[in-house]
């Protein structure tokens, strides 16, 4: 049990509300802000607006996947307003509080740096980032299905990037009877592919390799898809780009081209927020029961440990 321990939401999706569940099932005393039109009623929970207050109690701040912007505005999908997390509120935030994010922009790194605010990104977990690339892939595949005429099976596919995502995508593409050809940076990454089955070839002659393709998957985070690239590429082509924003597609260029290219970031939080929200809930509890490893338990804190330390402080 959690009894004791502060959780504030700040921001977030529909993939918050299965870990705000949970860490109330398990009570847990829990804080949102920013969640002031969301439809459905959230039990035992403490509905706030951002203010220092709140902050001095939170035990654990949970923000969206992206965490802030480079400015410090944190999105939340169930208010308008703007939640701007600065240092002054930072500050605020006791000296043994943990700060959780998917992945953190400079902004969010250096100023917990300088406030010496210990900072988990989890989507830098190999596990987690794994986890995820299912929903992710499956997504991408939903996509892919409503706005082509042609089926999965017998389309000439393309992957760019053999990372977590990458892999995933090219597995289930694979498995559904399309003939799928990846692009590798890493001779490691060709290997790979090759042993899967899957045709591969080098980012660097993307040019000459993209002119039969019915279906792009960009998973490079870096501007790949270039207008010279995109010159080679059939109008009939349907580009589906998983990169974090801007991704790495000319997008105005394909446009001209009449090539549609469509941004499909956090597309576990759009077609499966409550799998989504599951994978990160099972992640926090396993670790309090032990279940991770001693290196896991070192970066991130034991609920256990936390609750015992919040009790000491409040008596």
């Amino acid at each position: 049990m959690l009894t004791g321990l502060h959780i504030v939401f700040l921001g977030g999706d529909a993939r918050h509300l299965e870990l705000i569940r949970s860490f109330t099932d398990l009570d847990a005393n829990v804080a949102v802000i920013g969640y002031e039109d969301l439809h459905e009623q959230l039990h035992e929970v403490q509905h706030s607006k951002l203010t220092r207050e709140v902050l001095r109690k939170a035990d654990v701040l949970i923000l969206p996947v992206v965490g802030t912007d480079d400015h410090g505005r944190v999105e939340s999908s169930f208010s308008a307003e703007t939640l701007l997390l600065d240092k002054e509120y930072m500050s605020c935030l006791p000296k043994h509080a943990k700060v959780y994010t998917g992945i953190a922009k400079p902004y969010l790194r250096n100023l917990c740096a300088e406030l010496g605010i210990d900072l988990i990104e989890l989507f830098s977990r190999d596990d987690v980032a794994i986890y995820n690339s299912i929903p992710t892939a499956e997504g991408a595949l939903m996509m892919a299905i409503q706005h082509t005429d042609i089926t999965i099976h017998g389309s000439r596919c393309m992957v760019l990037g053999l990372g977590r995502i990458g892999l995933t995508l090219a597995g289930m593409l694979l498995r559904l009877g399309a003939h799928v050809k990846v692009g590798v940076q890493k001779p490691e990454q060709f290997a790979r592919a090759w042993e899967m089955g899957i045709e591969p070839f080098y980012t660097k002659d993307l040019y000459d390799e993209g002119v039969n393709a019915d279906i792009i998957f960009n998973t490079v985070p870096a501007h790949i898809l270039t207008s010279h690239v995109l010159t080679r590429i059939p109008h009939h082509a349907i580009i589906i780009d998983l990169a974090s924003k801007p991704g790495g597609t000319d997008f105005r260029f394909a446009e001209k081209r009449g090539i549609k290219a469509l941004l499909a970031p956090s597309l576990p939080g759009l077609v499966a927020p409550r799998t989504a929200g599951r994978i990160l809930a099972t992640l926090l509890m396993s670790i309090d029961s032990g279940r991770t490893k001693s290196k896991s338990r070192d970066t991130f804190f034991s609920f256990r440990d936390m609750r015992s330390r919040t009790l000491h402080n409040e008596s």
